[in-house]
């Protein structure tokens, strides 16, 4: 299996698009380069006409201009069967509302786990695809986000142009 990249210039900075075969397996942050390790992924050779690639290019510029609320790009997770549950729950959250890491172990049937749950939101590969930016503290406050909090809180902000909320 040969992985493709593409980088695209977003709003929120250099994103690194990554697929696999006729899936997105990652977007990655430029801050990921640094740390290999949080989406460990193989070797990727740059293809600015992949596909897969312009496709999510166009549907992430569609997001950053205000068009585009939902992404319908098939998905190639790499990762344990409870990170992928979490990376699942995380698609559920609706545009402009965020959950507590809390929220989610419970709706994946773990509700002890909510640190696991916050280690994988960390590891989640296709940031911004899979709003993992939706999730927050329990106390409402920004967490952890592999993009920094700054750009977490422009996501959020860019969904949702009041005061935000905790479903």
């Amino acid at each position: 299996m040969t992985s493709y990249y593409k980088v695209f210039r977003a709003p929120v900075g250099r994103l690194k698009l990554i697929s696999e075969d006729d899936a997105l397996a990652a977007v990655l942050w430029e801050k990921d380069e640094d740390e290999p390790g949080r989406v460990p992924l193989g070797d990727a050779v740059e293809n600015n006409e992949h596909p897969v690639l312009l496709e999510t290019e166009k549907q992430l510029r569609e997001y950053f201009a205000g068009q585009r609320e939902t992404f319908a790009l098939k998905l190639a997770f790499n990762g344990t069967d409870f990170q992928r549950a979490v990376w699942d729950a995380l698609r559920t959250i609706p545009f402009g509302e965020t959950r507590s890491y809390g929220q989610i172990a419970q709706q994946i049937g773990s509700p002890s786990a909510v640190r696991a749950v916050g280690a994988a939101n960390g590891k989640n590969p296709i940031s911004i695809i899979v709003p993992c930016h939706r999730v927050i503290g329990a106390n409402g406050k920004l967490t952890g986000f592999a993009g920094g909090l700054e750009v977490k809180d422009f996501l959020l902000r860019h969904e949702n142009r009041d005061e935000l909320k905790l479903a």
